[in-house]
């Protein structure tokens, strides 16, 4: 058995598949302790975790950063980004640091095991190998570690080969780092300095690649090519999708209809505002042949307009181990997981999501081949419309999901992820005991 520290910004998005990756570490027998937020306590208890509560400097509510931080409303641009990076992540850094050695003082920690914007593990694996357990980045984004032959993660830019490629990669990086986020960088750097004594070894957004294993949960068909990848990055395919238990709807039978199936959401927590995704493809496809099926994310139905097309289904829920393998389409705001759910079955995807790391998740669809990428958060009816077609009416679109489909069955996750976790705690003495820091 092996006792394992995961640590996670109070994000649902974050929390989530951590919590799935720690209901599987402790089902083959390992120790788990989770520190979040205590607002997660009852999922984390769920999973058979033992939760440590965040104290309250680190404690951010992600899901609701406007109302922790009024003066973050109507930010946009790189103005709104840079506000991001230090407010979320940056500053609560030093009491996430603070919390991981408090827990690494309680008892033997065989591994961190982390997602990636959490700050207190990228100061963490500033300590010599002598005074900590490894660090192992989760990899629940799309891939973030720095490459000549990638644009800097953050912007959605796709990759452009050869030596004009890499030139634009290195001036786009120069301008991220020592102009849009320079503050951000100077700011990290001093808290490392702070807590630590070194700075943090490089560019904030890139610290995951410098983790001493770095599991990301995909495979290398949907991700950027690159030629300098760290040794360390290890590709395990998509977290495997968990078996539903919901009840179906009672209009489950009309998906057994011979015609298109279109699922649209706006996943569970970017699900506010209905006119960004889910109005403007229930008008675009009013009247079509195409049978619409919409998920709420767990708001009320009423939310959407009382009086829908005859070709409109909706639920709060639906089970997406049995949805997917059901319809042609996803029309999604490009949460990752959801993304790769359905390409696993080799469903195509029209994408429309512009912030947070839904910009990458969208760039990779439309780079891929496996959909396309609208390149927008509010898409007109006709802008779907378009895709819609586009993408029903173009065999090349699914093939492509298919051939990254096929990839990700083949991936065995839960086996890679033990071969790595294995493997990483060599060459790492018994770790010292922190002092607890109160």
């Amino acid at each position: 058995m092996s006792n394992y520290l995961i640590t996670c910004t109070p994000a649902h998005g974050h929390v989530m598949p951590l919590l799935q990756i720690a209901r599987h570490l402790i089902a083959r027998g390992d120790s788990v302790s989770f520190l979040t937020s205590p607002r997660y306590a009852e999922q984390v208890q769920k999973a058979g975790a033992r939760l440590l509560p965040l104290p309250a400097d680190a404690d951010v509510d992600l899901d609701d950063a406007d109302g922790a931080f009024p003066e973050r409303a109507g930010l946009t641009g790189p103005a709104a980004i840079r506000f991001d990076m230090s407010n979320l992540f940056v500053r609560p850094g030093a009491a996430q640091l603070a919390a991981v050695r408090t827990a690494l003082a309680a008892g033997h920690v065989d591994a961190v095991l982390t997602e990636p914007l959490f700050i207190g593990a990228a100061l963490l694996q500033r300590l010599p190998r002598e005074q900590r357990p490894p660090v192992v980045v989760l990899g629940i984004f799309p891939l973030g570690a720095r490459s000549r032959d990638a644009a800097p993660f953050g912007l959605g830019v796709t990759p452009l080969p050869g030596p004009v490629g890499r030139l634009r990669n290195a001036i786009l990086r120069l301008i991220a780092e020592k102009a849009i986020f320079g503050a951000v960088q100077r700011e990290a750097d001093a808290v490392a300095r702070r807590e630590v004594g070194r700075p943090l070894g490089g560019f904030v957004l890139d610290w995951a690649g410098r983790a001493d294993a770095y599991v990301q949960f995909t495979v290398p068909e949907f991700e950027y090519p690159r030629s300098d990848l760290p040794d360390t990055v290890r590709f395990v395919g998509p977290l495997p999708s968990p078996a539903s238990d919901q009840s179906l709807p009672e209009w489950w039978a009309d998906l057994d209809a011979e015609r298109p199936v279109v699922h649209v959401t706006q996943g569970t927590i970017a699900n506010a505002d209905f006119t960004q995704l889910v109005i403007p493809t229930i008008t675009a496809l009013a009247g079509s042949d195409a049978l619409v099926v919409v998920s709420t994310g767990g708001r009320e139905v009423s939310a959407l307009p009382a009086e829908l097309p005859a070709n409109v289904r909706v639920a709060e829920y639906l089970p997406y181990d049995l949805l997917l393998p059901r319809i042609d389409l996803l029309v999604t705001n490009g949460g990752y997981g959801g993304v790769q759910q359905a390409l696993r079955h080799g469903v195509p995807i029209v994408v429309a999501g512009q912030t947070e790391d839904k910009v990458e998740v969208s760039a990779r669809v439309g780079w891929s081949g496996s959909g396309v990428n609208l390149r927008t958060n509010s898409p007109t009816p006709d802008q779907v419309r378009r895709a819609v077609t586009q993408v029903l009416g173009n065999e090349a679109y699914r093939e492509k999901a298919r051939t990254i489909g096929t990839a990700m069955r083949e991936a065995d996750a839960w086996r890679s992820l033990a071969e790595v976790l294995d493997a990483v705690r060599v060459g790492f003495s018994p770790t010292r005991r922190f002092e607890s820091v109160d």
